[in-house]
């Protein structure tokens, strides 16, 4: 299974590093558009290559899935919980009434505990 992963993992590196190479060229990346950054005197840009925006594109898609998929799940995680909760305390309950495993037979150590 070890093997297989770091398989997959450098079949992934080299697919990043071939589309990295691929796309060298300069991208220049703009907070607004001209006539309404010189209307508000914001003329934010930036010039990187196309695939560091790509990879930042794909990183920041991930931390979003990642957390919109764990808001949603939040309410499995909290019914989970409840019900370990309810289990350890029944748990406790049974052991405060069962009788001890040391005696040899159940039903008289039922009897004898009353």
């Amino acid at each position: 299974m070890r093997f297989i992963r770091l398989i997959v993992l450098a079949v992934v590196a080299i697919a990043l590093i071939v589309l990295a190479m691929a796309n060298r060229d300069p991208l220049t990346v703009r907070l607004l558009p001209n006539e309404l950054s010189d209307l508000l005197g914001l003329n934010w840009e930036i010039t990187l290559p196309v695939f560091f925006i790509l990879f930042v594109a794909m990183f920041v898609g991930a931390v979003l899935g990642y957390l919109l998929e764990w808001v949603r799940e939040h309410k499995h995680r909290v019914v989970a919980a409840t019900e370990t909760k309810e289990r350890q305390r029944l748990e406790k309950q049974v052991k405060a009434v069962a009788p001890s495993a040391d005696d040899g037979d159940d039903v008289l150590a039922l009897l004898e505990g009353r």
